[in-house]
C-alpha cells in the first residue's frame, strides 16, 4: 500500500515506529497516529505530520525509551517547533534535535514542576551571537507556555537557542555551548583587565561579541588574517596595556580551541579594545 505505512511499534498516541520501503524503520509523528493501532496495522500517509530517520540504531533506541517517559503533549509541541524552525530557516536540521530537544525540555519541565530554577550565565552572549536561533527559541518557549501552561522563562530560551544552532550547523551541542562560554569568559577578562563594566545592552558590547565571534570562527577554520607589521609595532608602543590584554585573549582562545592563533589577531583585537576602553572610562 503505497499511500500508507505499516506500524512496527506504537510509542504513544502521537508517535509510532513504522516500516518504510527505502529506510527500514522510521519515526513518524502525527496527531492521534498511534491511537488504537497495533503492530502490522497500516497508517494512511495523510496522518503523517513529520517523519524522520534515525539512522543510528543507538539513537533510535534512545528516542524510543525517551518518548515513553515524556508527556505526549510535549512530543506534539516539539514536533510543531521543529517544523516551524525548518520552515523559517529553510534548513535541513540534524535529526538528533528530536532526541536532544525532547530530553532537554522534558527535564526543564520537571525542574519547573519542582520549582527548581537554573540560571543561564551565557544568556546575553547567546542572544547576541545567535539572534535568529534566539528568536526561534522564543517561539518554542512561548508555544510550551500556551499549549502546556508552563512558563520556562528567559534562561531556558538561551539553552534552547544553542540546541537549535547545533541542529542547524551540525555541530555537537557541547561545541556550541563551549563557544558561548568562551566568549563570556573573554568578555570577563576584558572587564577585569581594563577595570570597566561593559553594559550588556550597549553597542560596544554587541561589537565586541561580534568581533570575538568572528575571530573564533577564523581560528577554528585556520584562516590567516593579513599581517599588519607596521601597525603592530605602533599599537604595541602606543597602547601597551591593551596590546597585552589582546595577547592574553588570544592565548585563552588558542588554549581552549586547541588551534594556532596568528599574530595579526592580537593587533585587530587591540584596536577593538581601544574603542571599548575609550567609551567605557
Amino acid at each position: 500500500m503505497s499511500n500508507s505505512l505499516q506500524v512496527a511499534k506504537v510509542l504513544n498516541n502521537n508517535v509510532i515506529i513504522a516500516n518504510h520501503p527505502q529506510h527500514d524503520e522510521v519515526v513518524v509523528i502525527g496527531k492521534g497516529i498511534g491511537f488504537n493501532r497495533k503492530s502490522n496495522d497500516f497508517v494512511p500517509l495523510e496522518l503523517v505530520e513529520k517523519m524522520f530517520i534515525l539512522k543510528n540504531q543507538q539513537e533510535q533506541e534512545q528516542y524510543k525509551q525517551l518518548v515513553r517517559q515524556v508527556d505526549e503533549k510535549l512530543i506534539e509541541v516539539i514536533g510543531e517547533v521543529i517544523m516551524y524552525i525548518s520552515k523559517k530557516t529553510q534548513t535541513e536540521l540534524n535529526e538528533h534535535i528530536h532526541i536532544a530537544l525532547t530530553d532537554h525540555l522534558a527535564f526543564a519541565l520537571k525542574r519547573a514542576e519542582q520549582d527548581i530554577a537554573i540560571h543561564n550565565p551565557f544568556l546575553y552572549e547567546t542572544k547576541e551571537i545567535y539572534p535568529v536561533e534566539f528568536e526561534l527559541a522564543e517561539y518554542a518557549i512561548d508555544l510550551i507556555r500556551r499549549k502546556m501552561g508552563v512558563d520556562l522563562g528567559d534562561d531556558e530560551i538561551g539553552f534552547v537557542a544553542l540546541h537549535i544552532n547545533s541542529a542547524m550547523t551540525n555541530r555537537h551541542i557541547s561545541e556550541v555551548r563551549g563557544q558561548a562560554e568562551l566568549i563570556a569568559d573573554l568578555v570577563c577578562i576584558v572587564e577585569q583587565e581594563l577595570d570597566v563594566v561593559i553594559q550588556r545592552n550597549s553597542l560596544d558590547y554587541s561589537r565586541l561579541l561580534t568581533h570575538l565571534r568572528f575571530a573564533i570562527e577564523r581560528i577554528r577554520r585556520g584562516e590567516r588574517v593579513g599581517e599588519i607589521h607596521k601597525l603592530e609595532g605602533l599599537l604595541k608602543q602606543e597602547y601597551p596595556t591593551l596590546y597585552e590584554v589582546a595577547k592574553k585573549l588570544t592565548q585563552v582562545m588558542e588554549q581552549r580551541l586547541k588551534k594556532t592563533v596568528y599574530p595579526a589577531e592580537v593587533s585587530y583585537l587591540t584596536m577593538h579594545l581601544h574603542r571599548v576602553a575609550h567609551t567605557n572610562v
